[in-house]
């Protein structure tokens, strides 16, 4: 599976052992940048990230700020871009499963690498059921985006 793995300056350390890891489990990751630790605003890269999914060029993406949470809020803003910020593994799989989350989101500052590495492997691993109770819900969120971008 091809990745988008992006971040900006707080999450730098963390997403440069991602990539690493990300091949090591059998995937191939696309690093967007940040490419350094200089200050970099987190929009930016959430975009590149969200691009490259909504493009088909990755099937999923990885992005990262110093929590996590900016990131998020600003990848959800793109229409068909579904992210979450996950501290657990039963998230990270069920998100998907249920949900058909696309983008991962983590914090540098608050996510080891331990915990990274088995938050990632449950959301690769993972299969959005089909489930028609799920693809109702899917349907109402996507409801939400259009009638908002109007």
């Amino acid at each position: 599976m091809r990745i988008a793995i992006g971040s900006d300056h707080a999450g730098y350390d963390l997403k440069q052992e991602i990539v690493d890891a990300i091949k090591s489990i059998g995937h191939e990751g696309i690093d967007v940048g940040t490419h350094s630790k200089e200050k970099v605003d987190f929009p930016d890269f959430a975009e590149k990230v969200g691009e490259k999914i909504i493009s088909g060029s990755t099937e999923r993406g990885i992005i990262l700020c110093g929590s996590g949470v900016g990131v998020c809020i600003a990848a959800n803003k793109i229409p068909g871009i579904y992210a979450a910020v996950c501290h657990d593994t039963y998230s990270a799989h069920q998100g998907v499963e249920h949900d058909d989350l696309n983008l991962l989101c983590l914090g540098g500052w608050v996510t080891g690498f331990a915990l990274a590495q088995d938050l990632i492997k449950s959301f690769l691993e993972a299969r959005f059921s089909g489930l028609e109770r799920h693809r109702r819900r899917l349907d109402k969120i996507a409801r939400l985006e259009c009638d908002r971008v109007e």
